[in-house]
Protein backbone atom coordinates (compact mmCIF):
# COMPACT_ATOMS: atom_id res chain seq x y z
CA UNK A 1 0.00 0.00 0.00
CA UNK A 2 2.86 2.39 0.77
CA UNK A 3 4.30 1.70 -2.67
CA UNK A 4 0.97 2.56 -4.26
CA UNK A 5 0.58 5.78 -2.25
CA UNK A 6 4.09 7.03 -2.98
CA UNK A 7 4.02 6.03 -6.66
CA UNK A 8 0.53 7.01 -7.77
CA UNK A 9 1.12 10.59 -8.89
CA UNK A 10 4.49 9.95 -10.64
CA UNK A 11 3.00 6.88 -12.34
CA UNK A 12 0.00 8.92 -13.49
CA UNK A 13 2.31 11.62 -14.82
CA UNK A 14 4.40 9.05 -16.70
CA UNK A 15 1.27 7.50 -18.21
CA UNK A 16 0.36 10.94 -19.52
CA UNK A 17 3.84 11.46 -20.93
CA UNK A 18 3.71 8.07 -22.62
CA UNK A 19 0.40 9.02 -24.23
CA UNK A 20 1.98 12.30 -25.34
CA UNK A 21 4.50 10.24 -27.36
CA UNK A 22 1.79 9.59 -29.96
CA UNK A 23 2.33 13.12 -31.26
CA UNK A 24 5.90 12.19 -32.21
CA UNK A 25 4.75 9.75 -34.90
CA UNK A 26 2.87 10.26 -38.15
CA UNK A 27 0.66 12.06 -38.92
CA UNK A 28 1.70 14.58 -36.23
CA UNK A 29 5.51 14.19 -36.40
CA UNK A 30 6.60 16.26 -33.39
CA UNK A 31 9.92 14.42 -33.45
CA UNK A 32 11.53 15.76 -30.26
CA UNK A 33 8.79 14.68 -27.85
CA UNK A 34 10.25 11.22 -26.93
CA UNK A 35 13.54 12.82 -25.85
CA UNK A 36 11.64 14.78 -23.21
CA UNK A 37 9.30 11.99 -22.12
CA UNK A 38 12.08 9.39 -21.96
CA UNK A 39 14.23 11.79 -19.95
CA UNK A 40 11.39 12.14 -17.44
CA UNK A 41 11.12 8.36 -17.24
CA UNK A 42 14.89 8.03 -16.76
CA UNK A 43 14.85 10.58 -13.93
CA UNK A 44 12.02 8.74 -12.17
CA UNK A 45 13.80 5.38 -12.55
CA UNK A 46 16.97 6.84 -11.02
CA UNK A 47 14.97 8.24 -8.09
CA UNK A 48 12.95 5.07 -7.50
CA UNK A 49 13.66 3.44 -4.11
CA UNK A 50 13.29 -0.12 -5.47
CA UNK A 51 13.24 -2.08 -8.67
CA UNK A 52 9.52 -2.69 -8.18
CA UNK A 53 8.79 1.00 -8.19
CA UNK A 54 11.06 1.50 -11.22
CA UNK A 55 9.13 -1.26 -13.00
CA UNK A 56 5.86 0.46 -12.06
CA UNK A 57 7.13 3.67 -13.62
CA UNK A 58 8.11 1.87 -16.83
CA UNK A 59 4.80 0.04 -16.90
CA UNK A 60 2.83 3.28 -16.43
CA UNK A 61 4.80 4.94 -19.23
CA UNK A 62 3.99 1.96 -21.47
CA UNK A 63 0.28 2.11 -20.61
CA UNK A 64 -0.02 5.65 -21.92
CA UNK A 65 2.34 5.01 -24.82
CA UNK A 66 0.46 2.03 -26.22
CA UNK A 67 -3.10 2.78 -25.11
CA UNK A 68 -3.13 5.94 -27.22
CA UNK A 69 -0.49 5.11 -29.81
CA UNK A 70 -2.04 1.85 -31.04
CA UNK A 71 -5.67 2.73 -30.33
CA UNK A 72 -6.28 2.15 -34.04
CA UNK A 73 -6.11 -1.63 -33.41
CA UNK A 74 -9.50 -1.34 -31.73
CA UNK A 75 -11.05 -0.17 -35.01
CA UNK A 76 -10.47 -3.55 -36.65
CA UNK A 77 -11.57 -5.48 -33.57
CA UNK A 78 -14.75 -3.48 -33.02
CA UNK A 79 -15.72 -3.13 -36.69
CA UNK A 80 -14.81 -6.54 -38.12
CA UNK A 81 -14.40 -8.77 -35.07
CA UNK A 82 -18.06 -9.45 -34.42
CA UNK A 83 -17.65 -8.85 -30.69
CA UNK A 84 -19.60 -6.68 -28.23
CA UNK A 85 -17.94 -3.41 -27.24
CA UNK A 86 -17.02 -4.57 -23.73
CA UNK A 87 -15.26 -7.64 -25.13
CA UNK A 88 -13.35 -5.70 -27.80
CA UNK A 89 -12.24 -3.16 -25.20
CA UNK A 90 -11.14 -6.05 -22.99
CA UNK A 91 -8.97 -7.51 -25.76
CA UNK A 92 -7.48 -4.10 -26.45
CA UNK A 93 -6.72 -3.66 -22.73
CA UNK A 94 -4.95 -7.03 -22.60
CA UNK A 95 -2.80 -6.07 -25.58
CA UNK A 96 -1.81 -2.75 -23.98
CA UNK A 97 -1.05 -4.43 -20.65
CA UNK A 98 1.09 -7.01 -22.41
CA UNK A 99 3.09 -4.43 -24.39
CA UNK A 100 3.60 -2.29 -21.26
CA UNK A 101 5.51 -5.15 -19.69
CA UNK A 102 8.54 -4.41 -21.91
CA UNK A 103 9.26 -0.82 -20.78
CA UNK A 104 8.64 -2.09 -17.24
CA UNK A 105 11.31 -4.75 -17.77
CA UNK A 106 13.74 -2.18 -19.20
CA UNK A 107 13.16 0.18 -16.25
CA UNK A 108 13.61 -2.57 -13.66
CA UNK A 109 16.86 -3.74 -15.28
CA UNK A 110 18.19 -0.21 -15.57
CA UNK A 111 17.46 0.46 -11.89
CA UNK A 112 19.76 -2.44 -10.97
CA UNK A 113 22.68 -0.56 -12.57
CA UNK A 114 21.75 2.91 -11.29
CA UNK A 115 24.97 3.41 -9.28
CA UNK A 116 27.35 3.26 -12.22
CA UNK A 117 28.66 6.37 -13.98
CA UNK A 118 27.96 4.68 -17.30
CA UNK A 119 24.24 4.47 -16.50
CA UNK A 120 23.04 6.12 -19.75
CA UNK A 121 24.77 3.33 -21.68
CA UNK A 122 23.21 0.72 -19.40
CA UNK A 123 19.76 2.27 -19.79
CA UNK A 124 20.07 2.13 -23.59
CA UNK A 125 21.25 -1.50 -23.45
CA UNK A 126 18.38 -2.52 -21.14
CA UNK A 127 15.88 -0.83 -23.43
CA UNK A 128 17.33 -2.52 -26.49
CA UNK A 129 17.09 -5.96 -24.85
CA UNK A 130 13.45 -5.35 -23.87
CA UNK A 131 12.54 -4.06 -27.33
CA UNK A 132 14.21 -7.04 -28.97
CA UNK A 133 12.01 -9.29 -26.89
CA UNK A 134 8.95 -7.26 -27.88
CA UNK A 135 9.82 -7.78 -31.54
CA UNK A 136 10.21 -11.55 -31.08
CA UNK A 137 7.94 -12.99 -28.34
CA UNK A 138 4.62 -14.33 -29.70
CA UNK A 139 5.93 -13.50 -33.22
CA UNK A 140 6.56 -9.90 -32.17
CA UNK A 141 4.83 -6.54 -32.22
CA UNK A 142 7.54 -3.85 -32.65
CA UNK A 143 5.10 -1.05 -33.53
CA UNK A 144 5.84 2.45 -32.13
CA UNK A 145 9.50 1.76 -31.40
CA UNK A 146 10.84 5.18 -30.46
CA UNK A 147 13.28 5.30 -33.37
CA UNK A 148 10.38 5.64 -35.81
CA UNK A 149 9.73 9.10 -34.38
CA UNK A 150 12.91 10.13 -36.24
CA UNK A 151 11.96 8.78 -39.68
CA UNK A 152 11.71 12.35 -40.94
CA UNK A 153 13.38 13.89 -37.88
CA UNK A 154 16.84 15.17 -37.01
CA UNK A 155 18.36 11.73 -36.33
CA UNK A 156 17.20 10.17 -39.63
CA UNK A 157 20.73 10.32 -41.19
CA UNK A 158 21.81 7.63 -38.71
CA UNK A 159 19.41 5.07 -40.26
CA UNK A 160 21.75 3.86 -43.06
CA UNK A 161 24.43 3.20 -40.43
CA UNK A 162 22.62 1.75 -37.42
CA UNK A 163 18.98 1.41 -38.43
CA UNK A 164 15.87 2.25 -36.46
CA UNK A 165 17.00 0.02 -33.60
CA UNK A 166 20.24 1.96 -33.35
CA UNK A 167 18.37 5.28 -33.37
CA UNK A 168 16.20 4.00 -30.51
CA UNK A 169 19.40 3.08 -28.65
CA UNK A 170 20.75 6.60 -29.19
CA UNK A 171 17.54 8.22 -27.94
CA UNK A 172 17.70 6.23 -24.70
CA UNK A 173 21.40 7.09 -24.38
CA UNK A 174 20.49 10.77 -24.74
CA UNK A 175 17.61 10.50 -22.25
CA UNK A 176 19.86 8.78 -19.71
CA UNK A 177 22.54 11.44 -20.23
CA UNK A 178 20.09 14.26 -19.59
CA UNK A 179 18.81 12.45 -16.49
CA UNK A 180 22.23 11.94 -14.87
CA UNK A 181 23.13 15.53 -15.68
CA UNK A 182 19.94 16.77 -14.01
CA UNK A 183 20.37 14.63 -10.89
CA UNK A 184 24.15 14.15 -10.58
CA UNK A 185 25.68 16.92 -12.70
CA UNK A 186 27.65 14.36 -14.71
CA UNK A 187 28.96 16.12 -17.83
CA UNK A 188 30.70 13.24 -19.60
CA UNK A 189 27.67 11.55 -21.14
CA UNK A 190 26.14 14.92 -22.07
CA UNK A 191 29.37 15.73 -23.93
CA UNK A 192 29.05 12.45 -25.87
CA UNK A 193 25.43 13.31 -26.67
CA UNK A 194 26.50 16.72 -27.96
CA UNK A 195 29.13 15.14 -30.22
CA UNK A 196 26.63 12.67 -31.68
CA UNK A 197 24.16 15.47 -32.34
CA UNK A 198 26.87 17.58 -33.94
CA UNK A 199 27.95 14.72 -36.24
CA UNK A 200 24.43 14.02 -37.51
CA UNK A 201 24.25 16.60 -40.37
CA UNK A 202 27.50 15.26 -41.87
CA UNK A 203 26.49 11.60 -42.12
CA UNK A 204 25.24 11.89 -45.70
CA UNK A 205 28.83 11.45 -46.85
CA UNK A 206 28.94 7.92 -45.44
CA UNK A 207 25.41 6.71 -46.18
CA UNK A 208 26.77 3.95 -48.44
CA UNK A 209 24.46 4.27 -51.46
CA UNK A 210 24.54 6.48 -54.53
CA UNK A 211 21.87 7.67 -56.92
CA UNK A 212 22.18 6.62 -60.56
CA UNK A 213 20.99 8.37 -63.71
CA UNK A 214 18.45 5.62 -64.38
CA UNK A 215 14.74 5.99 -63.69
CA UNK A 216 12.00 3.37 -63.80
CA UNK A 217 8.40 4.16 -64.72
CA UNK A 218 6.10 2.75 -62.06
CA UNK A 219 2.32 2.71 -61.63
CA UNK A 220 0.68 1.79 -58.31
CA UNK A 221 -3.04 0.99 -58.33
CA UNK A 222 -5.38 1.77 -55.42
CA UNK A 223 -8.80 0.15 -55.88
CA UNK A 224 -10.44 1.51 -52.69
CA UNK A 225 -12.62 -1.57 -52.20
CA UNK A 226 -14.70 -1.29 -48.98
CA UNK A 227 -13.52 -3.82 -46.43
CA UNK A 228 -17.01 -5.27 -45.96
CA UNK A 229 -17.11 -6.10 -49.70
CA UNK A 230 -13.60 -7.43 -50.24
CA UNK A 231 -14.48 -11.07 -49.59
CA UNK A 232 -18.11 -11.08 -50.73
CA UNK A 233 -18.43 -13.71 -53.49
CA UNK A 234 -20.93 -11.53 -55.33
CA UNK A 235 -18.36 -8.72 -55.55
CA UNK A 236 -15.43 -10.73 -56.89
CA UNK A 237 -16.11 -9.95 -60.56
CA UNK A 238 -16.64 -6.25 -59.86
CA UNK A 239 -13.36 -5.98 -57.94
CA UNK A 240 -11.37 -7.78 -60.62
CA UNK A 241 -12.97 -5.67 -63.34
CA UNK A 242 -12.16 -2.46 -61.47
CA UNK A 243 -8.47 -3.30 -61.16
CA UNK A 244 -8.28 -4.23 -64.82
CA UNK A 245 -9.99 -1.01 -65.90
CA UNK A 246 -7.83 1.18 -63.64
CA UNK A 247 -4.68 -0.50 -64.97
CA UNK A 248 -5.33 -0.80 -68.69
CA UNK A 249 -4.20 2.69 -69.76
CA UNK A 250 -1.12 2.52 -67.52
CA UNK A 251 0.34 -0.72 -68.84
CA UNK A 252 2.99 1.29 -70.69
CA UNK A 253 4.91 1.54 -67.39
CA UNK A 254 7.81 -0.78 -66.69
CA UNK A 255 6.34 -1.90 -63.37
CA UNK A 256 2.76 -1.96 -62.11
CA UNK A 257 1.91 -2.78 -58.50
CA UNK A 258 -1.46 -3.93 -57.15
CA UNK A 259 -2.12 -4.13 -53.39
CA UNK A 260 -2.40 -7.03 -50.94
CA UNK A 261 -4.94 -9.65 -52.09
CA UNK A 262 -6.09 -7.27 -54.84
CA UNK A 263 -7.49 -10.32 -56.64
CA UNK A 264 -10.23 -11.62 -54.31
CA UNK A 265 -10.24 -15.16 -55.68
CA UNK A 266 -7.87 -17.91 -54.63
CA UNK A 267 -5.09 -18.26 -57.18
CA UNK A 268 -6.13 -21.70 -58.52
CA UNK A 269 -9.65 -20.35 -59.15
CA UNK A 270 -8.46 -17.15 -60.86
CA UNK A 271 -6.20 -18.74 -63.48
CA UNK A 272 -8.21 -17.60 -66.50
CA UNK A 273 -8.10 -13.99 -65.28
CA UNK A 274 -4.39 -14.23 -64.37
CA UNK A 275 -3.34 -15.75 -67.69
CA UNK A 276 -5.24 -13.07 -69.59
CA UNK A 277 -3.53 -10.31 -67.57
CA UNK A 278 -0.19 -12.09 -67.95
CA UNK A 279 -0.47 -12.09 -71.74
CA UNK A 280 -1.69 -8.49 -71.84
CA UNK A 281 1.18 -7.28 -69.64
CA UNK A 282 3.76 -9.17 -71.71
CA UNK A 283 2.34 -7.70 -74.90
CA UNK A 284 2.74 -4.20 -73.41
CA UNK A 285 6.28 -5.07 -72.22
CA UNK A 286 5.53 -4.60 -68.55
CA UNK A 287 5.23 -6.60 -65.34
CA UNK A 288 2.31 -6.54 -62.90
CA UNK A 289 2.95 -7.52 -59.29
CA UNK A 290 -0.19 -8.31 -57.31
CA UNK A 291 -1.13 -9.69 -53.94
CA UNK A 292 -3.17 -12.89 -54.05
CA UNK A 293 -4.11 -15.80 -51.77
CA UNK A 294 -3.02 -19.29 -52.74
CA UNK A 295 -4.55 -22.56 -51.54
CA UNK A 296 -2.60 -25.76 -52.13
CA UNK A 297 -4.06 -29.21 -52.57
CA UNK A 298 -2.42 -30.30 -49.30
CA UNK A 299 -4.44 -27.69 -47.39
CA UNK A 300 -1.70 -25.07 -46.99
CA UNK A 301 -2.81 -21.49 -47.65
CA UNK A 302 -0.50 -18.54 -48.30
CA UNK A 303 -0.86 -14.81 -48.39
CA UNK A 304 1.49 -13.88 -51.18
CA UNK A 305 2.52 -11.92 -54.25
CA UNK A 306 2.97 -13.04 -57.84
CA UNK A 307 4.40 -11.46 -60.98
CA UNK A 308 2.46 -11.38 -64.25
CA UNK A 309 3.84 -10.40 -67.65
CA UNK A 310 7.58 -10.06 -68.16
CA UNK A 311 9.93 -11.49 -65.57
CA UNK A 312 12.99 -10.46 -67.60
CA UNK A 313 13.67 -8.05 -70.44
CA UNK A 314 13.15 -10.59 -73.21
CA UNK A 315 9.62 -10.38 -74.64
CA UNK A 316 7.63 -13.59 -74.22
CA UNK A 317 3.99 -14.57 -74.36
CA UNK A 318 3.87 -14.11 -70.60
CA UNK A 319 6.07 -15.78 -68.02
CA UNK A 320 3.45 -16.64 -65.40
CA UNK A 321 2.24 -20.14 -64.66
CA UNK A 322 0.57 -21.52 -61.57
CA UNK A 323 3.25 -22.93 -59.30
CA UNK A 324 5.97 -20.60 -60.59
CA UNK A 325 8.79 -20.01 -58.13
CA UNK A 326 8.76 -16.29 -58.94
CA UNK A 327 6.45 -15.50 -56.07
CA UNK A 328 6.58 -14.32 -52.47
CA UNK A 329 4.80 -16.03 -49.58
CA UNK A 330 4.33 -14.05 -46.39
CA UNK A 331 6.56 -15.22 -43.56
CA UNK A 332 5.64 -12.99 -40.63
CA UNK A 333 1.97 -13.67 -40.03
CA UNK A 334 -0.22 -11.33 -38.02
CA UNK A 335 -1.52 -12.96 -34.81
CA UNK A 336 -5.32 -13.40 -34.88
CA UNK A 337 -5.61 -11.85 -38.35
CA UNK A 338 -3.59 -14.53 -40.17
CA UNK A 339 -3.07 -17.22 -37.60
CA UNK A 340 -4.71 -17.91 -34.26
CA UNK A 341 -2.46 -18.97 -31.38
CA UNK A 342 -4.04 -21.79 -29.37
CA UNK A 343 -6.73 -21.89 -32.04
CA UNK A 344 -8.35 -25.09 -30.76
CA UNK A 345 -9.47 -23.07 -27.74
CA UNK A 346 -9.78 -19.49 -28.97
CA UNK A 347 -11.86 -20.18 -32.08
CA UNK A 348 -14.66 -21.31 -29.78
CA UNK A 349 -14.46 -18.20 -27.58
CA UNK A 350 -15.75 -15.55 -29.99
CA UNK A 351 -16.31 -14.84 -33.70
CA UNK A 352 -13.33 -12.48 -33.60
CA UNK A 353 -11.01 -15.49 -33.48
CA UNK A 354 -12.62 -16.94 -36.60
CA UNK A 355 -11.99 -14.06 -38.98
CA UNK A 356 -11.82 -14.87 -42.72
CA UNK A 357 -8.38 -15.98 -43.86
CA UNK A 358 -6.97 -16.45 -40.35
CA UNK A 359 -5.26 -19.84 -40.85
CA UNK A 360 -2.35 -19.16 -43.18
CA UNK A 361 0.84 -21.14 -43.59
CA UNK A 362 4.18 -19.40 -43.15
CA UNK A 363 6.53 -18.73 -46.05
CA UNK A 364 10.29 -19.13 -45.68
CA UNK A 365 12.37 -16.60 -43.73
CA UNK A 366 14.62 -16.10 -46.76
CA UNK A 367 13.11 -15.96 -50.24
CA UNK A 368 14.52 -14.76 -53.57
CA UNK A 369 13.67 -11.23 -54.64
CA UNK A 370 10.79 -11.04 -57.09
CA UNK A 371 11.89 -10.77 -60.75
CA UNK A 372 9.79 -8.19 -62.61
CA UNK A 373 10.72 -6.85 -66.06
CA UNK A 374 14.41 -7.26 -65.30
CA UNK A 375 14.26 -5.62 -61.85
CA UNK A 376 14.63 -7.27 -58.46
CA UNK A 377 12.04 -6.39 -55.81
CA UNK A 378 12.50 -7.21 -52.13
CA UNK A 379 8.98 -7.99 -50.97
CA UNK A 380 7.28 -7.51 -47.61
CA UNK A 381 3.58 -8.03 -47.05
CA UNK A 382 1.73 -5.57 -44.81
CA UNK A 383 2.83 -6.04 -41.16
CA UNK A 384 6.18 -7.52 -42.26
CA UNK A 385 7.57 -4.10 -43.13
CA UNK A 386 7.93 -3.49 -39.37
CA UNK A 387 10.60 -6.23 -39.09
CA UNK A 388 13.94 -4.86 -40.36
CA UNK A 389 15.87 -8.06 -39.68
CA UNK A 390 13.71 -9.92 -42.18
CA UNK A 391 14.33 -7.20 -44.78
CA UNK A 392 18.10 -7.29 -44.19
CA UNK A 393 18.12 -11.08 -44.47
CA UNK A 394 16.57 -10.87 -47.96
CA UNK A 395 18.47 -7.84 -49.27
CA UNK A 396 21.32 -8.32 -51.75
CA UNK A 397 23.59 -6.29 -54.01
CA UNK A 398 21.19 -6.65 -56.94
CA UNK A 399 18.03 -5.52 -55.12
CA UNK A 400 16.56 -2.60 -57.09
CA UNK A 401 13.44 -1.74 -55.08
CA UNK A 402 11.78 -2.43 -51.76
CA UNK A 403 8.15 -3.45 -52.25
CA UNK A 404 5.37 -3.60 -49.72
CA UNK A 405 1.67 -4.13 -50.36
CA UNK A 406 -1.04 -3.82 -47.76
CA UNK A 407 -4.73 -3.44 -46.99
CA UNK A 408 -5.18 -0.87 -44.23
CA UNK A 409 -8.93 -0.65 -44.77
CA UNK A 410 -9.17 -2.62 -41.50
CA UNK A 411 -8.24 0.57 -39.63
CA UNK A 412 -10.59 3.11 -41.16
CA UNK A 413 -9.71 6.78 -40.70
CA UNK A 414 -7.41 6.14 -37.73
CA UNK A 415 -3.73 7.04 -37.39
CA UNK A 416 -2.70 3.42 -38.05
CA UNK A 417 -2.13 3.75 -41.84
CA UNK A 418 -0.02 6.88 -41.30
CA UNK A 419 2.19 5.06 -38.80
CA UNK A 420 2.42 2.11 -41.21
CA UNK A 421 3.74 4.36 -43.98
CA UNK A 422 6.23 5.95 -41.59
CA UNK A 423 7.61 2.51 -40.72
CA UNK A 424 7.96 1.71 -44.43
CA UNK A 425 9.90 4.95 -44.98
CA UNK A 426 12.41 3.86 -42.34
CA UNK A 427 13.15 0.70 -44.34
CA UNK A 428 14.03 2.84 -47.38
CA UNK A 429 16.41 4.90 -45.23
CA UNK A 430 18.04 1.83 -43.70
CA UNK A 431 18.62 -0.06 -46.95
CA UNK A 432 19.22 2.82 -49.38
CA UNK A 433 16.65 1.73 -51.95
CA UNK A 434 13.43 3.36 -53.20
CA UNK A 435 10.29 1.81 -51.75
CA UNK A 436 7.02 1.12 -53.57
CA UNK A 437 3.91 0.84 -51.38
CA UNK A 438 0.55 -0.13 -52.87
CA UNK A 439 -2.54 -0.35 -50.65
CA UNK A 440 -6.22 -0.99 -51.11
CA UNK A 441 -7.48 2.36 -49.81
CA UNK A 442 -4.35 4.29 -48.79
CA UNK A 443 -1.76 5.31 -48.13
CA UNK A 444 -0.30 4.30 -51.52
CA UNK A 445 3.07 6.04 -51.94
CA UNK A 446 6.56 5.92 -53.44
CA UNK A 447 9.51 6.71 -51.17
CA UNK A 448 13.00 7.63 -52.36
CA UNK A 449 16.10 6.05 -50.83
CA UNK A 450 16.66 9.15 -48.69
CA UNK A 451 13.17 8.88 -47.19
CA UNK A 452 11.69 11.64 -49.35
CA UNK A 453 8.10 11.03 -50.39
CA UNK A 454 8.02 11.18 -54.21
CA UNK A 455 4.25 10.92 -54.43
CA UNK A 456 1.13 9.51 -52.82
CA UNK A 457 -2.55 8.92 -53.55
CA UNK A 458 -5.26 10.38 -51.31
CA UNK A 459 -6.80 7.94 -48.87
CA UNK A 460 -10.23 6.48 -49.58
CA UNK A 461 -10.11 7.26 -53.31
CA UNK A 462 -9.50 4.94 -56.24
CA UNK A 463 -6.66 5.92 -58.51
CA UNK A 464 -3.27 5.17 -60.04
CA UNK A 465 -0.01 6.75 -58.88
CA UNK A 466 2.30 7.13 -61.87
CA UNK A 467 5.94 8.13 -61.31
CA UNK A 468 9.47 7.99 -62.65
CA UNK A 469 11.46 6.51 -59.76
CA UNK A 470 15.23 7.11 -59.60
CA UNK A 471 17.36 4.03 -58.95
CA UNK A 472 20.24 3.68 -56.49
CA UNK A 473 23.23 1.43 -56.09
CA UNK A 474 25.64 0.53 -53.28
CA UNK A 475 25.16 -0.90 -49.80
CA UNK A 476 24.45 0.87 -46.54
CA UNK A 477 26.35 -0.29 -43.48
CA UNK A 478 23.06 -1.35 -41.91
CA UNK A 479 22.14 -3.51 -44.91
CA UNK A 480 25.39 -5.42 -44.39
CA UNK A 481 25.48 -5.75 -40.60
CA UNK A 482 21.89 -5.30 -39.43
CA UNK A 483 21.21 -5.12 -35.68
CA UNK A 484 23.65 -7.81 -34.57
CA UNK A 485 26.63 -5.59 -33.63
CA UNK A 486 24.49 -3.38 -31.40
CA UNK A 487 22.68 -6.36 -29.88
CA UNK A 488 26.00 -8.06 -29.11
CA UNK A 489 27.50 -4.92 -27.57
CA UNK A 490 24.39 -4.41 -25.41
CA UNK A 491 24.49 -7.96 -24.09
CA UNK A 492 28.22 -7.75 -23.39
CA UNK A 493 27.81 -4.43 -21.56
CA UNK A 494 24.98 -5.81 -19.42
CA UNK A 495 26.90 -9.00 -18.67
CA UNK A 496 30.05 -7.08 -17.75
CA UNK A 497 28.29 -4.74 -15.32
CA UNK A 498 26.24 -7.57 -13.83
CA UNK A 499 29.42 -9.56 -13.14
CA UNK A 500 31.04 -6.47 -11.71
CA UNK A 501 28.15 -6.02 -9.31
CA UNK A 502 28.27 -9.67 -8.27
CA UNK A 503 32.01 -9.53 -7.54
CA UNK A 504 31.61 -6.25 -5.64
CA UNK A 505 28.82 -7.72 -3.51
CA UNK A 506 30.90 -10.84 -2.76
CA UNK A 507 33.79 -8.82 -1.27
Amino acid sequence: MLLLRTSFLPALLLAGLGAFNTLAYAPYSAHAIPLFTLTALAIMVLRAPSWKQAALYGFSYGLGWFAVGISWVHVSIATFGGMPLIASLGIMALLVLYLSFYPALAAALAWRFRATKAWPLLLAACWLVAENLRSWVLTGFPWLSVGYSQTSGFLAPWAPLIGEVGISFMMLLFAGSFAVFALRRQFGSVAVTALLFAATPFLGAVKGWQATDDKVSVALVQGNIPQNLRWEPAEEANTMKKYMELSREHLNHQLMIWPEAAIPQLEPLALAYLINLDMLAAERETAVVTGILDYKTNGDAYNGMIVLGRYHNAVTQGDYSYGTSNRYQKHHLLPIGEFVPFQSVLRHVAPFFNLPMSSFSRGDWQQPNLQANGYQLLAALCFEIAFPRQMVANFNDDTDFLLTVSNDAWFGESIGPHQHLEIAKMRALELGRPLLRATNNGITAVIAADGTELGRLPQFEEGVLSLQVPQTTGRTLYSQLGDWPLNLVSLLVLAAFWLRQRFSAAR
